[in-house]
């Protein structure tokens, strides 16, 4: 009984809103950092679990804080004063019984804070690991009625929670151009080319009617800016990049806006956006798990969203992450496979302890293309739904291998 449902979207589309606002927060921004270590710190658990265990135990790692350091970043130059504080919270099983009855610690501390400096060095490229963070850990067991849930001896585990995953696609113009600017600017390659950017970049895309504007907040590295006019040289380059990319994704009309708080009557580094890492976590910016980007990488309040920190749940029977993912991934499906799909957006809702498979509604809302019904595409959307559900469990490999993003 998977309660799936095929409905007419009677809803308009946001590609149709008059006002459509788009935002994406980059990977060096607070809030991402916090989604990346809980992830990190989830994945590596639920790995070192399998190669201990055999199997993921249970464990939620979504509750990440960071404190913002203090930071003095000068042209050409500038210091760390103060780290940045990162507390990793949630809970995970530290030990395990073997067959023949003896029972080992895992290390779940060691474990956590190891996975969480290993994402900050791979992420953060100018940030010295060890002089400008300080990570602590306080990962608890789980309650004793959610580990019980978790380890029902099911082929199909139990929903550790009441709750909803929500999906969508395609994205809009907007949508995709907002994230393919963030994901240029973020890439290694770009990093090669122009390293005086650094990871904090939060682009907010506006669209009124047919003209889209651009505000991208972009932490610029000190040491590689030498003054005011390299400053702004270097801003007209970052515009004219995300312009010829604007071109490629959009014929709408595009205008971008870097660094909008700049005072540019200031001859010093007051009154521009300077860092000397990379990001605002290192001078005043707090972070935390689940104020950033959905599973899709956005955030949309032109669609239907769900408000779960999808990053550091874990991937077996934790539907506020599997859901959200799932979500996603048949929307996507729907739209490429089934002929006549214009726009599909669906809502996944668990009960706590029912099998996950089993959920108790799976509702795509569906916008057909002109010359189709929903009675003609039903019964294959619902098998695409059908199919994704059954092998549900398939979401947990997916996860570990690093394929599906949570932000």
């Amino acid at each position: 009984m998977r309660n799936i449902k095929i409905e007419k979207a009677v809803q308009n589309i946001a590609a149709n809103d008059e006002i459509e606002i788009v935002e994406r927060k980059g990977i060096g921004h607070p809030d991402s950092i916090s989604d990346g270590i809980a992830e990190a710190v989830s994945r590596t658990l639920s790995r070192t679990y399998k190669e201990k265990v055999g199997h993921v135990l249970h464990h939620n790692t979504d509750e990440v804080q960071l404190t913002a350091g203090e930071s003095d970043p000068k042209f050409g130059g500038g210091q760390i004063i103060k780290p940045i504080q990162i507390l990793l919270t949630g809970r995970a099983a530290n030990e395990f019984t073997l067959p023949n009855g003896e029972t080992h610690k895992v290390g779940v501390d060691y474990i956590a804070i190891e996975a969480a400096k290993k994402f900050l060095d791979e992420t953060i490229i100018n940030l010295d690991i060890d002089y400008g963070t300080v990570v602590e850990c306080k990962i608890g067991q789980g309650s004793a009625d959610l580990r019980d849930v978790f380890q029902r001896p099911n082929a199909i585990p139990s929903a550790n929670d009441t709750s909803f995953g929500v999906g969508f696609y395609p994205l809009t113009e907007t949508e995709n151009l907002v994230l393919k600017t963030e994901e240029l600017l973020n890439s290694k390659d770009f990093k090669k080319d122009h390293p005086y950017v650094g990871e904090d970049i939060k682009v907010m895309g506006l669209r009124e009617k047919d003209e889209i504007t651009l505000t991208i907040a972009s932490a610029f590295v000190s040491k590689y800016v030498d003054d005011v006019d390299a400053y702004l040289n270097m801003k007209d380059e970052i515009n004219n990049i995300v312009a010829d990319l604007a071109a490629k994704e959009t014929d709408l009309s595009v205008e971008t806006l870097i660094n909008t708080a700049d005072d540019e009557t200031k001859k010093d580094e007051s009154g521009y956006y300077l860092t000397v890492t990379g990001t605002s976590a290192e001078m005043g910016d707090d972070g935390s798990v689940g104020r950033g980007n959905r599973s899709n990488g956005l955030i949309t309040p032109n669609r239907p969203m769900s408000m779960e920190a999808t990053s550091g749940k874990n991937p077996i029977n934790h539907v506020g992450k599997i859901y959200n993912l799932l979500s996603n991934e048949i929307t996507r499906e729907v739209y490429s496979d089934v002929e006549g799909v214009k726009n599909i957006d669906m809502v996944i809702l668990s009960q706590i302890g029912k099998p996950i498979d089993q959920p108790r509604t799976a509702t795509a809302h569906i916008q057909t293309e002109d010359g189709y019904t929903i009675d003609e595409i039903e019964e294959d959307v619902t098998r695409i739904i059908d199919r994704w559900l059954e092998n549900i469990t398939d979401i947990k490999d997916f996860m570990l291998e690093g394929k599906l993003r949570t932000l």
